[in-house]
Parts: C-alpha cells; sequence; structure tokens
C-alpha cells in the first residue's frame, strides 16, 4: 500500500494564505502562523516610514524601502517571515531563496508594527532575525506604547534594546545606509 506524501509546511503556508482570506501566512521555528490584514493606522505608520525613507534620500543610497516582502530565515528548512516594512540593497532580487523570500543579508532594516499577534513581533521575531543577522530591527509596540530599537545582533542575538516612549524621536541608525528619525507618537498613532 503506497503511502501518502505528506504537505510541507511551505505548501500548508500557501493553502492556507489562499482559504484564510484577510491573512498572510509566516513560518518561525517551524511553526505555522496566520496574521490578519493590517488596520489603518498600521498602514498609515507604514507610509510614514516610507515617506521618511524617501525625504532622506533613501532611493539615491542604493537601498529600496518595501513592504511585506519575503525574508527567509536561518531558523528552520522553511522557516521565513514577511516583515511589515523592510529597507533592503537595491539588488535584493538577486537574492532570491524560494517561496517569494530573499536572503537575509540584502536586509538593513526590517520594521514591525504590533497587531494582536504582538508576542511573535516581541519574542519569536526579535529571535529569528537576530539569528538571520538583521542589522536593525525596530519594533512600534503600540500593545505597550512604545517603540524598540534593537541593533547589531552577535552571535545570533540582539542586544538589549534602545526604548523610545511619546515625544522622542527614533534615530534610524547609520549602519542602515540612510539617517532619519522617526517620531514615536506619529508611529504608535499612525498619524499622518
Amino acid at each position: 500500500m503506497a503511502r501518502a506524501r505528506r504537505t510541507t509546511v511551505l505548501e500548508a503556508e500557501a493553502w492556507l494564505t489562499r482559504e484564510l482570506e484577510g491573512h498572510r501566512g509566516e513560518v518561525l521555528f517551524g511553526r505555522l502562523t496566520a496574521t490578519p490584514l493590517v488596520d489603518a493606522p498600521h498602514q498609515l505608520t507604514l507610509t510614514r516610514v516610507f515617506r521618511e525613507f524617501c525625504e532622506a534620500e533613501g532611493r539615491q543610497s542604493g537601498l529600496k524601502c518595501l513592504q511585506g516582502i519575503g525574508l527567509w530565515l536561518p531558523t528552520g528548512p522553511e522557516d521565513f517571515a514577511v516583515p511589515d516594512l523592510s529597507i533592503v540593497e537595491a539588488d535584493f532580487q538577486d537574492t532570491h531563496v524560494q517561496h517569494n523570500c530573499y536572503a537575509p543579508h540584502a536586509f538593513r532594516l526590517v520594521l514591525e508594527v504590533t497587531a494582536c499577534n504582538w508576542s511573535d513581533d516581541l519574542c519569536l521575531k526579535v529571535e529569528c532575525y537576530a539569528q538571520a543577522g538583521i542589522p536593525v530591527y525596530l519594533i512600534v509596540d503600540r500593545r505597550h506604547d512604545e517603540v524598540l530599537l534593537y541593533q547589531d545582533p552577535v552571535d545570533g542575538m540582539y542586544p538589549e534594546p534602545r526604548r523610545y516612549k511619546r515625544g522622542q524621536r527614533v534615530p534610524v541608525p547609520e549602519s542602515v545606509g540612510v539617517t532619519f528619525e522617526l517620531s514615536v507618537d506619529a508611529l504608535l498613532d499612525g498619524d499622518d
């Protein structure tokens, strides 16, 4: 009797994304997660960061600022994340791995805005992005009303983050390749 072929995690993610309308899938440490689509303040935050990037002449720096591109992770054979926003090398498309995901070395900064799955952004993704060697991970933590800046992972771990509260501005580190500052209030509230 022939044994039925088992579904891979990537195949299950593709099915989930196709069948669970309004969600996108990610695989973190071998665990399939479904992330709901973003709300308006979340989208306004991403738009603000993109606009600030453009005003800082990020495009002339040989970088691109993109929403929702796949990041292949070294944490498992089929692991990948889809950061809310990424600043990547201009030639990132040359680093395609599989499943519409790109190699971590093409990413300079990833940004997540917390939603109902906030614990993934604050825990799992911190570890995943550090192990992938992502130089800068910025979390707009709407649940705890602060912005966290992780940078320069060592041996697959980020040092403690810098925490920014309302009324402060978050500097995008020079290591990203373009510098600008972001208002914590605007990031948290999604003000345009």
